[in-house]
């Protein structure tokens, strides 16, 4: 993802001062247990000299010194470990602890970036990516069968076989994302951006990176980016094409008119020739999305995994719990 020098400035500077806490939080608990126990440091002092005087002796021609060394070093590290499971700790509670074990907190593998790297360029450059408040609540745990009923039919398939068969379905596009594109839509209430938030919180577990917007918010990226000549972030349609999962909310909320409908299939298509996995959610019917985008972009869409739900308004369900 293409980011300017003072946003990706910014994200280094969030990394140096995880790497600062870090060490901080992790001289501080040595420095708790330690205190509870002098053995420990006298361990570690035991542990230095004794690889000083190796390297001295290596260096008079010893050849048994490396052996001994171990030995000693050996002895050391389990007298040291024996203390410390006696005090409820482990060798692995002094080490550092990452936000990252991948990239160890420096953003990069290899000289790539690492997931956390791309995840954290998304959310410095839209402010929207984290909204951890509602994938707390909104997420495949909290999904509710119950609400769709087992007595509304659409052909010859309950509300509840519907809706557990999407279910299935948005669980193993989480299992294997890569390239593959959902198609929700149906009436208000049904569930859609509720799964939606399912499957962005599945895969930010899954350090996959995820870009969500409603359709109006997309749009007005797209305005800024073409009008906006004070915009403060460059080459916004390469982050929006390039993210690993793009999630569409509400297609058909923004004003539609060529210009919009332009871009979105721009969009759309962009990212299928790249690979990219899109999802898109909407209370239009295929008709409607047929009409209102155009055939082309209609053909694109088609071609995903579509799926509709259907039933009684969960919100309005949910309101009537709620003041009962």
């Amino acid at each position: 993802m293409a980011l300017p020098n003072s946003l990706y400035d910014s994200i280094m500077r969030d990394y140096s001062e995880r790497k600062a806490k870090r060490a901080i939080d992790s001289r501080n608990l040595k420095n708790e247990i330690y205190s509870k126990n002098p053995r420990l440091s006298e361990i570690d002092d035991l542990v230095a000299s004794e690889s000083i005087e190796a390297s001295r002796r290596m260096m008079k021609g010893d050849a048994n010194v490396l052996d001994e060394l171990k030995s000693k070093i050996n002895k050391l590290k389990a007298e040291k470990e024996k203390i410390l499971s006696d005090m409820g700790y482990s060798i692995e509670d002094l080490e550092a602890k990452y936000v990252c074990n991948d990239c160890k907190d420096t953003g990069f593998i290899n000289g790539k970036p690492c997931h956390c790297f791309r995840q954290a360029s998304i959310d410095k450059v839209y402010s929207q990516s984290r909204f951890d408040d509602v994938l707390s609540k909104e997420n495949f745990n909290n999904f509710r069968l119950d609400f769709y009923s087992r007595d509304v039919f659409e052909n010859d398939i309950s509300a509840y076989d519907n809706a557990k068969n999407v279910l299935r379905r948005c669980k193993e596009f989480c299992d294997n994302p890569n390239g593959d594109n959902l198609l929700l839509y149906g009436p208000p209430g049904v569930g859609k951006t509720y799964l939606t938030h399912c499957i962005a919180k599945e895969l930010l577990d899954n350090a996959v990176s995820v870009l969500y917007f409603t359709a109006e918010e997309l749009v007005r990226v797209f305005e800024q980016e073409t009008f906006d000549k004070e915009k403060t972030f460059t080459e916004s349609s390469e982050n929006i094409f390039d993210a690993d999962v793009l999630i569409i909310d509400d297609l058909g909320t923004e004003f539609p008119n060529s210009f919009t409908s332009a871009k979105i299939f721009t969009c759309i298509n962009e990212r299928l020739i790249r690979g990219k996995s899109t999802i898109i959610s909407t209370n239009l019917s295929l008709q409607e999305l047929l009409e209102i985008y155009s055939e082309r972009t209609f053909s694109r869409i088609s071609g995903f995994r579509i799926m509709k739900l259907f039933g009684d308004d969960i919100r309005i369900m949910n309101k009537a719990l709620i003041d009962n």
